[in-house]
């Protein structure tokens, strides 16, 4: 055996022994044996770098430092998931799913909801060529390195598996591992982590990766994503991806009803706390992919999955005193802040008191022993007060009449939850705010530029507006606190970068209220550039789709006042994008405006998703379901009879992917 051969069976002994120690949990060598192969593998990629392998098992001690974790665009997006608390929201789910599939029969899988850091790998014909995190949904950071360290996250993949794709999953700890992290904590003299998600979370950001190779990380995969596949279930995506080496937990089931989804959910509420891992709840996911396709996406979720959440933890504590906070819109939020309490593994100083409404509703008070919980795990909030401890001499809390920034005297419109500061021009939370969403990731995504420096150059009097940005130079931010010559260069020059983000997410920048990620889209696909969403009418803005007459008011209003017309007119000069490119506007026309498709069944040239961009990229509406109002179904192979039946009594007509194309 000549030494390349010595050395990729040394590394093929070594996957397959990994495999069996992480993924199945079944070692088939102890620990010492393992641990001197590899030094032996070691030994010989150092004198032979010739025979390098990135998917090599000695990589997996780290050693890699990494000071700037490049952010990367997901391929596919990560969505989010809508959540459930009770049997009749997931009824009420399901009972969406069939208004938009009709009368089909629907299976579901549950799987357990990891408390962990999402995370998406991408493979490339076996390998892992890249680790990102979820990030915003549309880009994260690649943390390939760290993640490389992590013994269950297959490197080199075996058995059928497509030449590309994306598998997403949970990063945690286990609870034994958590533990006796902490353990060497204390006995190093150093505080203990306070919960395992948010540490596993932390791993992936430090920039050694040698740290992280020291942590015991685990990672459970759930779902893949990639263009033809050949997986028709979600069940199949988990068995397949076990057989191809990854580590999936093997607790899913698949159920034939929202009564067999809430027996599996009961089951796991009461014996969660036996599992080596935490969860805080069961995602519910349309086995069907076919069906999954026909269900679609919102502009946040997938139609065809929810997750259902166990009951949050709660507990007691004493609210100390109620302040208010300033949001960018003026919008008044009462905080309640309260003695320290440890919940669900986080200490607890602050919870949201929503609104004025909820204070009365509540009769909360300061002083009173309240019970908190965590809405969704994730926010504290107060959900009630224990009278029997509260004080004879307690009175009544009454809500600010007076912005506690400006003074300035708030109002309240009718039909409002909240409570608002009028002053948005001389109100500094108000005029932070505005600049810190214009900054955003989802928005400007200024590189260099963060909220504590919004704030800084505010304050010194530098900026006092969004636009006051593109004047910044290097000479006026180097004297700024914490600021060196290498950071105000990178600040400026994140400024200039940010004059090529393109025209819907400038819009979107602006900060008008009510105008989110996907109205921006919205609004800029139907008006083209900023002058003639400018001068719109209330009439031709709610003609379009998704916009109602509260977007169309607060649209008209945003542009009527000069100070904001003034700011725009200062950005354009600056040369940001207030039009759609060149290359946007050659794929879009008005050949469908006023036509409503229904998309239904496989195709044979294109996408579902492409199918769906065609039509609105030529000015036509895609609907999930089929109504009175529905122009065209598009039908491809495998369409349910349901809708064909539907549509042929509503008079629709059902056309074929070609004849679409022909309209176009």
């Amino acid at each position: 055996m000549n030494i390349e051969q010595q050395i990729n069976s040394l590394r093929d002994e070594l996957r397959e022994h990994n495999y069996k120690y992480y993924v199945l949990d079944q070692p088939s060598i102890t620990d010492f044996e393992f641990d001197m192969k590899l030094k032996e593998l070691q030994k010989l990629e150092a004198e032979h770098p010739e025979f390098y392998d990135p998917a090599s098992p000695t990589l997996r001690v780290g050693g890699m430092v990494t000071k700037n974790f490049e952010t990367v665009a997901h391929e596919h997006r990560m969505y989010s998931l809508e959540n459930s608390y009770s049997k009749e929201d997931l009824e009420d789910w399901e009972k969406r799913i069939q208004r938009i599939l009709g009368d089909v029969e629907v299976e579901f899988t549950c799987e357990l909801k990891y408390d962990g850091a999402s995370i998406s790998l991408t493979y490339e014909e076996g390998q892992l060529v890249r680790a990102v995190t979820r990030g915003d949904g549309f880009q994260g950071d690649d943390v390939t390195n760290n993640i490389k360290t992590i013994k269950s996250v297959p490197l080199q993949l075996k058995g059928d598996f497509p030449p590309k794709f994306d598998i997403r999953g949970e990063i945690i700890l286990t609870l034994d591992g958590f533990a006796k992290m902490n353990q060497e904590r204390i006995e190093a003299g150093e505080d203990p982590y306070m919960n395992p998600r948010n540490t596993a979370s932390g791993s992936l950001k430090l920039q050694d990766s040698a740290l992280v190779a020291q942590r015991p990380l685990e990672c459970l995969l759930y779902s893949i994503a990639g263009n033809n596949l050949g997986i028709s279930s979600q069940f199949e995506v988990l068995e397949k991806a076990r057989s191809w080496g990854f580590k999936v937990p093997t607790v899913a089931k698949l159920c034939e009803s929202t009564e067999e989804v809430m027996q599996f959910a009961d089951h796991w509420d009461i014996n969660r706390h036996n599992l080596p891992y935490e969860t805080d709840g069961v995602v519910v996911k349309v086995n069907n992919i076919q069906h999954q396709e026909e269900l679609g996406y919102t502009a946040k979720s997938p139609r065809w999955a929810m997750a259902y959440k166990f009951k949050a933890e709660s507990a007691t504590t004493v609210l100390n005193e109620i302040t208010y906070q300033v949001g960018r819109t003026g919008a008044i939020t009462p905080v309640a802040n309260l003695e320290p309490v440890l919940l669900a593994g986080t200490t607890v100083k602050r919870a949201s008191l929503h609104n004025a409404d909820q204070i009365a509703k509540l009769d909360v008070r300061v002083g009173d022993t309240v019970f908190v919980e965590k809405g969704g795990e994730i926010i504290p909030k107060i959900t009630g007060v224990d009278f029997t401890k509260r004080s004879v001499d307690s009175a009544p809390t009454e809500y600010i009449s007076n912005c506690p920034e400006c003074d300035t005297e708030l109002i309240r419109k009718e039909g409002e939850a909240q409570h608002f500061c009028p002053n948005d021009t001389g109100c500094p939370p108000q005029i932070t705010g505005r600049i810190q969403h214009f900054i955003s990731r989802k928005a400007m995504d200024i590189e260099g530029l963060g909220g504590e420096t919004v704030e800084l150059l505010f304050k010194e009097g530098l900026i006092s507006n969004y636009a006051d940005l593109y004047t910044l130079t290097k000479e006026q931010v180097i004297p700024l606190e914490r600021m060196a010559e290498k950071s105000a260069e990178n600040l400026v020059n994140g400024v200039a970068a940010s004059k090529a983000i393109p025209f819907e997410r400038v819009l979107f920048a602006l900060g008008i209220r009510y105008v989110g990620e996907t109205v921006a889209k919205k609004l800029a696909k139907a008006y083209k550039n900023i002058d003639a969403l400018m001068v719109a009418s209330h009439e031709e803005l709610v003609a379009v789709d998704e916009i109602g007459e509260r977007i169309a008011e607060s649209v008209i209003k945003f542009f009527s006042e000069p100070t904001n017309l003034e700011i725009v007119e200062r950005l354009k000069s600056y040369g940001l994008q207030f039009s759609l490119s060149e290359e946007q506007l050659e794929n879009q026309t008005d050949k469908l405006k006023g036509l409503t498709f229904v998309v239904s069944g496989v195709f044979e040239t294109i996408s579902r998703n492409d199918l769906k961009k065609l039509i609105e990229d030529n000015g036509g509406k895609v609907a999930s379901s089929i109504s009175s109002k529905t122009s065209f179904v598009v039908a491809g192979d495998n369409m349910g009879p349901s809708k064909k039946t539907k549509a042929e009594s509503l008079g629709v007509p059902i056309i074929s992917e070609q004849e679409f194309m022909g309209k176009l």
